[in-house]
């Protein structure tokens, strides 16, 4: 008899196992499984809905069914409906979920919806909503400097609108980015007609009639607003593994074979912490996927070991600007850096070197030399002796 493999959650881990093995996926959302990289270029305009579909799953997926409780001895999967799947090996996909700052007007009384023209920039509904909503001319604030806030910001610049990022840290993708590198991004939104402010908390919302009306900063200063993006953040979705029992941490916790404490439930993306790290990218997120993929199919010693993942944006405008990084962009000390700055292209390379190892760098404008880097970084292989370090930031890397 057939192994009946059931996965919670139809987004890019969940989708790609579904690729790889005939499962009953569960989808929560009313969409077929789409790209969410890609749902910056669906606000700004540049792609439909359609566009971004991931391919599609081995057997028709169930969307629309939102999974609210697990029953470990029966082995079944309650959906809101009332229906209830049973399984023999359970996957949770359950992904991440926006996180929503203790602003004040955020909620109504007794806990009511926030504002019309609040949104978090996580969904593809989000997006559609936040498409209709915006005009040129549109007063916008993105609340959130890291990479999703940056990408919102821009597509609502794209659209018309008159934009303002709300950024609290002192700069613009701190996670990602050095101080020079995000400072140049901050030139490059700024020249899309974002208006970019750093160091800069939000307290509260305005609203009149149930619809937000602005944004008011701590210091009292108040930004006139017809539409608020929320991306202050995500965190995993982990009530669903938490009510029934299993180890939960930041994520849910599971083993080199992704398996969490219950022996018959994986759990695998956003929502799983594999060694004391959850990811929230793409790239762990496919990784993790193929290698479950391999062990529910029983193949002999296939172990995820973790990935390396590297970031990269596009933002579009006049002038496109591409950037990616990886590992520590901030060198401690005894490291060797390198730096390449062409300031008439808008270009800007750096590598941070530690001992023979390469251990992380940034680019921004000129992604030449990316896929070099990667494959020196991700490899963790001994530097060549004979390669002097500026040859790392040449188109070949010095090959």
């Amino acid at each position: 008899m057939s192994t009946r493999i059931v996965v919670v959650g139809a987004g890019t881990a969940g989708a790609r196992l579904a690729q790889r093995l005939p499962v009953t996926l569960l989808g929560e959302e009313p969409h077929a499984p789409y790209n969410r990289v890609l749902l910056a270029d669906v606000l700004a305009g540049r792609y439909g809905p359609e566009v971004i579909a991931l391919p599609e799953p081995r057997e028709p997926p169930r969307l629309g069914a939102r999974a609210v409780r697990i029953d470990r001895e029966a082995r079944t999967v309650e959906c809101a409906d009332g229906s209830l799947v049973g399984y023999d090996r359970l996957v949770l996909a359950t992904g991440s979920a926006p996180v929503l700052p203790p602003l004040r007007g955020l909620r109504g009384p007794r806990g009511t919806q926030p504002p019309k023209g609040v949104h978090p920039f996580r969904t593809l509904d989000d997006c559609l909503t936040l498409r209709g909503l915006v005009r040129p001319g549109t007063r916008a604030v993105v609340i959130g400097g890291g990479l999703l806030g940056v990408s919102a910001a821009r597509a609502l610049a794209a659209l018309g609108a008159d934009v303002v990022l709300a950024q609290q840290g002192e700069r613009l993708m701190e996670r990602q980015l050095d101080a020079h590198s995000s400072l140049l991004l901050r030139e490059h939104l700024t020249a899309l007609g974002v208006e970019v402010h750093t160091e800069c908390r939000v307290s509260g919302l305005l609203r009149h009639s149930d619809a937000v009306t602005g944004v008011q900063l701590a210091d009292g200063f108040v930004l006139d607003a017809e539409a608020v993006v929320l991306a202050c953040g995500v965190r995993p979705r982990v009530t669903l593994a938490r009510e029934a029992g299993l180890d939960v941490r930041h994520g849910i916790v599971v083993d080199d074979e992704l398996r969490t404490s219950d022996p018959y439930i994986h759990a695998v993306g956003d929502c799983a912490e594999h060694r004391g790290r959850v990811y929230g990218l793409a790239g762990p997120a496919l990784d993790q996927a193929d290698v479950l993929a391999e062990v529910l199919r029983g193949t002999a010693g296939p172990r995820y070991a973790g990935t390396r993942a590297l970031t990269r944006l596009t933002l579009g405008g006049p002038e496109a600007l591409d950037l990616a990084s990886f590992g520590e962009t901030t060198p401690a000390p005894g490291d060797d850096v390198v730096q390449l700055t062409d300031a008439t292209r808008r270009a800007y390379r750096k590598v941070v070197v530690r001992g023979d190892r390469l251990v992380g760098g940034v680019l921004l404008g000129d992604l030449g030399a990316v896929g070099t880097l990667a494959r020196a970084w991700e490899g963790d292989e001994a530097l060549p002796d004979d390669a002097p370090l500026l040859h790392l930031l040449t188109h070949d890397g010095g090959s």
